[in-house]
């Protein structure tokens, strides 16, 4: 399989999992500000680095659903950016599933212009090191956050999670979840 099929693979089963909860659970994401949506982030970023240490878990969660997670959050992320806080609470499922893949195709354009300029070297990169990255733009995203949103120099927080979304497929296409059925 080539990257935008992988890509697209583990997108669809993200997607999918996150249409079902959206169905059981409606859009209560909805509630979340920005921050506390970086700091599910971070938790789940956190267990997958700890997980990687200690290679046991005591939660059914391995580490490829924590991944699923990250690429969920980025996605409620730059929703929540896009809607504001003041805005409707409750979306239907079509708007929801309309949003997810608006967001996630924005994304994956980014990702090949980066492929192009990187020559995926992604694929040479430890699983390790995915999560690092991950963690280093939470840790950005915090700061802009305290910050109130200003940079001087730097990218913006969408971009932030964007990057985030991509290592996180990226990781799952490197466990080999590009190859599991969704």
């Amino acid at each position: 399989m080539d990257t935008s099929a992988q890509y697209d693979h583990v997108i669809e089963h993200c997607q999918q999992l996150f249409i079902k909860k959206t169905a059981d659970y409606g859009t209560a994401w909805r509630i979340m500000r920005l921050p506390s949506i970086t700091d599910q982030l971070y938790i789940k970023a956190q267990r997958i680095r700890t997980l990687e240490e200690k290679k046991v878990t005591k939660v059914g969660d391995g580490i490829a659903d924590e991944y699923i997670g990250i690429v969920n959050y980025c996605v409620i992320a730059m929703m929540q950016s896009e809607l504001g806080m003041s805005g409707e609470e409750h979306l239907s499922l079509d708007t929801v599933e309309k949003k997810y893949s608006d967001a996630v195709a924005e994304t994956k354009e980014l990702m090949f212009a980066k492929n192009h300029d990187y020559g995926e070297a992604w694929r040479d990169m430890r699983l390790t090191s995915l999560t690092d990255l991950i963690l280093m733009k939470i840790y950005r995203v915090k700061q802009i956050e305290d910050n109130q949103g200003q940079t001087l120099v730097s990218e913006g927080i969408k971009a932030n999670y964007q990057d985030m979304l991509n290592y996180a497929v990226f990781a799952l296409i490197k466990l080999g979840f590009a190859n599991h059925k969704p």
